[in-house]
């Protein structure tokens, strides 16, 4: 059984001060509902749980530590548009729907944020979609025709313009949205679980390597503990198919981040831009770039297929070479900035762009395939989760069962081992001109 390794590269949360402990799991435990997973599908049910059953008792559990997973990996993005995909569907009720999902999930985050003052850098900075050269600008017009369909409000940037923001003249043209956010997202993760209600028991370093259905619930077994519960909820991710479920129906893609130190007076003076904001690349096997409130960039691109589920660190001198390659192209004035971490995330995809959310089997709560649109996704899929596993109708979880879907079947995975590094390549070569 392959479990979650924490491999200590992680910008985002190795710049974390004072990290919280909650201990592993021991002994014998009885609950109302575990939760599997403490990214934003399962930190989102367990507070959305305690809040619909105050006199229940809950538990969150998560293999490594809070915000050391795929949710404290991301580039630190909270979107509140449809993905491109689901843009590009004729189904303007259906946009609507994932629009009014991801607003609820950011404003969701953000009351949280407020009432226990979690320091995350959360920011309504919105979101600028990039393009470099001619291929960038036909997905960037393309991706202008899709807002312009749905009524979105946007705003076009020159290379002028954007030379003033982002401290560079490398992009031709970018697209900004101001509906989303920005944050770091180890930062909030932290926050979340240490705020959570008073009836939510939180055990960390607490790997689930088993699932065993009983008479009147489940009984989860770990390393050193033994749990019994009336329900599971599993926020589990690409390690979903570990615990027996949904195997054959999750593609699990890494793709790669580095970030710099914070840039000093004299880097800053040089660099010329502001702070605070966020490039997503038009051509979606472009590079993201990060500008944050503490003067760190960061570079994401570079992907794999995760088959074995963690960051080998062999790979990453080679991508951290690529991510500076990016960088030194974007930024000549500061050649003198190298960056201090390198790391790995995961997100699970389908085969059909199709996302899953339900109860996959009596008393068994999941949501996974988020597409790489986790954080807003996850935020609202963990609490109608939890919604659903309380038996409380809402219209809120009726638009979240209607815009979910039925990951297909997937390859076997020695084809999968190799079709898709080869596709992966064909991309990479084709989008060469935009990273």
């Amino acid at each position: 059984m392959i479990l979650p390794q924490y491999d200590g590269r992680c910008g985002w949360y190795e710049v974390l001060n004072d990290v919280s402990v909650f201990p592993a799991l021991e002994g014998n435990v009885n609950v109302d509902t575990v939760v599997v997973g403490g990214g934003f599908v399962g930190c989102a049910a367990a507070r959305r749980l305690a809040e619909n059953q105050p006199d229940g008792s809950f538990l969150l559990i998560e293999a490594l530590k809070v915000g050391q997973g795929a949710s404290g990996r991301n580039s630190g993005f909270v979107i509140d548009q449809p993905h491109k995909r689901d843009l590009e569907s004729n189904d303007n009720e259906l946009k609507r729907k994932l629009l009014s999902l991801n607003c609820t999930a950011i404003d969701y985050l953000e009351t949280q944020i407020d009432r226990y003052s979690i320091d995350c850098q959360w920011s309504h900075a919105g979101k600028y979609q990039a393009a470099v050269g001619a291929r960038g600008q036909k997905f960037l017009d393309h991706y202008e025709q899709l807002l312009k369909g749905f009524g979105e409000q946007y705003q076009k940037l020159s290379r002028q313009e954007l030379q003033s923001i982002f401290g560079t003249d490398f992009y031709s043209a970018a697209i900004f949205t101001p509906g989303g956010t920005l944050m770091q997202p180890a930062a909030l993760m932290r926050g979340l679980a240490d705020n959570m209600p008073e009836n939510v028991r939180i055990a960390e370093h607490t790997a689930v390597t088993r699932i065993t259905r009983t008479g009147d619930g489940f009984v989860l077994e770990t390393d050193q503990a033994c749990i019994k519960c009336r329900q599971v909820v599993l926020g589990t991710n690409i390690f979903t198919a570990e615990l027996g479920f949904m195997r054959d129906r999750i593609l699990p893609v890494m793709t790669f981040a580095s970030m710099t130190k914070p840039l000093t007076d004299d880097q800053l003076e040089r660099y010329g831009g502001q702070l605070d904001w966020g490039i997503t690349p038009a051509d979606h096997a472009g590079t993201t770039l990060r500008m944050t409130q503490d003067r760190r960039i960061i570079v994401r691109n570079s992907y794999r297929y995760a088959h074995d589920y963690n960051t080998p660190g062999e790979l990453l001198p080679g991508v951290r070479q690529r991510h500076q390659q990016a960088f030194d192209a974007r930024y000549p004035q500061l050649k003198d900035v190298k960056f201090e971490y390198t790391w790995g995330g995961a997100s699970s995809l389908s085969g059909n762009f199709e996302t899953y959310f339900g109860e996959i089997e009596p008393g068994i709560f999941l949501s996974c395939c988020d597409q790489s649109v986790g954080a807003a996704r996850g935020t609202i899929s963990g609490m109608m989760l939890a919604d659903m596993a309380c038996g409380k109708k809402t219209q809120l979880l009726a638009d979240m069962i209607e815009v979910s879907g039925a990951p297909s079947k997937l390859p076997p995975k020695p084809l999968l081992r190799v079709g898709v590094p080869l596709r992966m390549a064909a991309a990479r070569f084709a989008s060469r001109s935009e990273v």
